[in-house]
C-alpha cells in the first residue's frame, strides 16, 4: 500500500509551516501509519489529482483522495478503527469541532497578523504574487499596513490562549491523559507559528508552553522534524 500526504512548503521543501497540513501529519502518526510527506508549494496544489483541491493538506491513501485536515482525521477514524482512536466517541469529534473553530477563529488570525511577512519571504518566488494578492484582499489592508501592528498583535497573543491555559490546570491534554485530534488543531496553529517566526512571545514557565513541547515529542517527536525561526 502506498499513502501519501500532500503539505504546504516554502522555498525550501524542508520549510513545511501549514497549520492544517501539521493537523494531518499528526493524525497519521497518532494511528501509527507508514507515509510519505511531498512537499507541494501554492503553484502545485492544482495539479494534485487532477485539481481534486484547491487546498493541502490532501492524503492519497492507496489511489483514494482525501482533501482536508478534519475530513482526513474522519476518514482515518473510520478506515483504521484499530488503531488509536482521534477522537475516542463522537463526543471527541464534537470537541474537536469547538476546538477548530475556537483555532480558525481566535488563533489564526492573530498569527496571520504576527507571521504574515516572515510568511511571504520564505515562499517560493512563484507563490509569492498569489500570496499576497489574496492575503491582502481576505485581510483589506496592504501587508506593511497589517505588518506595522505586529508588535501589538504579539503582545496581545497570549491572552487568546487563556481558554488553553485554564483547561491545563486539569489536565495534560485536549484530550485528557492523552491527546486527540483536539489537540493536533491547536498544535497546528502554534507550529505554524513556530516554524515560521517563534514563539518568544510565550513565557518559559506558561503552562501552553509546556503543553506544545509534550506535542512536540509525540510519535518520535515528529512536530521537531521542522526547525524552528
Amino acid at each position: 500500500m502506498t499513502r501519501a500526504l500532500y503539505s504546504l512548503c516554502g522555498a525550501d521543501q524542508q520549510h513545511l509551516f501549514s497549520p492544517h497540513c501539521w493537523k494531518a501529519v499528526m493524525a497519521l502518526a497518532h494511528k501509527g501509519l507508514d507515509f510519505e510527506e511531498i512537499p507541494t508549494t501554492y503553484a502545485r496544489i492544482r495539479a494534485i489529482g487532477g485539481g481534486v483541491s484547491q487546498t493541502v493538506p490532501v492524503l492519497d491513501d492507496n489511489g483514494r483522495l482525501i482533501p482536508d485536515s478534519f475530513d482526513i482525521a474522519l476518514y482515518l477514524e473510520e478506515a483504521y478503527p484499530e488503531r488509536p482512536s482521534l477522537f475516542s466517541g463522537e463526543g471527541g469529534k464534537a470537541l474537536s469541532r469547538m476546538v477548530e473553530g475556537y483555532s480558525q477563529m481566535i488563533i489564526h488570525p492573530a498569527i496571520t497578523r504576527i507571521a504574515l511577512l516572515d510568511i511571504h519571504a520564505n515562499l517560493d518566488e512563484g507563490d509569492k504574487a498569489y500570496f499576497r494578492e489574496s492575503r491582502e484582499a481576505r485581510l483589506g489592508k496592504s501587508f506593511e499596513v497589517v505588518a506595522a501592528g505586529s508588535e501589538a498583535e504579539k503582545a496581545a497573543f497570549g491572552a487568546k490562549l487563556e481558554p488553553l491555559r485554564h483547561m491545563l490546570k486539569f489536565q495534560p491534554f485536549i484530550g485528557g491523559q492523552a491527546p486527540l485530534f483536539a489537540d493536533y488543531i491547536v498544535f497546528g496553529a502554534l507550529q505554524w507559528l513556530r516554524v515560521c517566526t517563534g514563539l518568544t512571545m510565550l513565557a518559559a514557565a506558561d503552562p501552553v508552553l509546556g503543553w506544545f513541547e509534550r506535542c512536540l515529542d509525540l510519535h518520535q517527536s515528529r512536530g521537531r522534524t521542522v526547525t524552528a525561526a
